[in-house]
């Protein structure tokens, strides 16, 4: 059995209900995190608490639990649940009104609170050795994509995209300049050095993006955090994409077209192996 948490209550998945009044239902007025656990141990979880703090303050929404609340409820599922290592998925809305209004309720109205956990599925061994294909499109997401909300049609279409033309991911440009992908970040080598956008309002600040970063400094490879061009990507030596349950996937073809030589190159074959051992040592021990 599954279990869930709704509103203070673990409950089975299959029983849990929120309204259909909920403004998360009715508007998408919510925010939600994804929190990677291995080994039974939530990792970064201070990180994923902060930045769903973050989330809900830009949204005006009053946090409904304090840091070390979130801790012990997401222990909690966590243990309740069979799966040593789980992707727990935790969403808050601005709670159900008795009518539909696009103005905040007032404060008689107390914010849902939804969380559940899946098994942590990671990249298959022949998706690693031969890379994914990516289309690209242009980012038609509102202007806070750094706000984790539950507002996710653009991203969904976005996805949908990929999907259509057989991909495993979007990439996404907006004004000739790379964001991120569809529901991951996207990472770039040109000659020898790995570039990435800098964290901004058009982008979600990913837990794996400042993993992927701290093992580039950690160890040396030649990085620049920066701008990059449409046609930096286009004629990019490797491309990948990561996140907490795609870690770091090498993307080989983007819009029918070979990305470098059409194989995973050096330089994310490398990375994935610091990735795996930093999850070994670190991840998989809570830090």
């Amino acid at each position: 059995m599954i279990t869930a948490y709704v509103n203070g209550q673990y409950v089975p998945l299959a029983e849990a209900r929120v309204s259909p009044m909920d403004r998360g239902f009715l508007f998408g007025d919510g925010a939600y995190e994804v929190i990677p656990v291995y080994s039974r141990r939530a990792f970064r979880i201070d990180e994923h608490v902060a930045r769903l703090a973050n989330t809900l303050a830009a949204m005006r929404l009053a946090n409904p639990h304090g840091a070390e609340e979130w801790k012990a409820i997401i222990g909690e599922i966590v243990a309740r649940n069979p799966w040593d290592d789980q992707s727990v998925y935790l969403q808050v809305t601005r709670g159900a009104d008795t009518k539909r209004n696009h103005a905040f309720p007032g404060p008689e109205v107390t914010p849902t609170v939804f969380l559940m956990s899946e098994p942590l599925v990671t990249p298959s061994a022949e998706q690693l050795a031969t890379g994914v294909s990516a289309a690209s499109a242009a980012d038609i997401r509102w202007l806070r994509c750094d706000l984790k909300t539950v507002s996710m049609l653009a991203n969904c279409l976005l996805r949908q995209h990929a999907i259509d033309k057989g991909c495993a991911e979007t990439v996404l440009f907006r004004d000739s300049f790379l964001t991120e992908g569809a529901a991951s970040s996207i990472f770039v080598c040109k000659d020898g050095v790995l570039l990435v956008p800098p964290k901004s309002h058009l982008m979600l600040p990913g837990i794996t993006y400042d993993v992927v970063l701290e093992l580039a400094r950690a160890h040396g490879m030649t990085h620049e955090v920066r701008e990059v061009l449409e046609a930096e990507v286009r004629s990019a030596d490797e491309l990948w994409m990561t996140s907490s349950t795609k870690e770091v996937l090498p993307i080989t073809s983007l819009d029918g077209q070979p990305v470098g030589n059409g194989q995973p190159g050096p330089m994310g074959r490398q990375m994935y192996v610091w990735y795996q051992e930093f999850k070994q040592t670190v991840m998989r021990n809570g830090g």
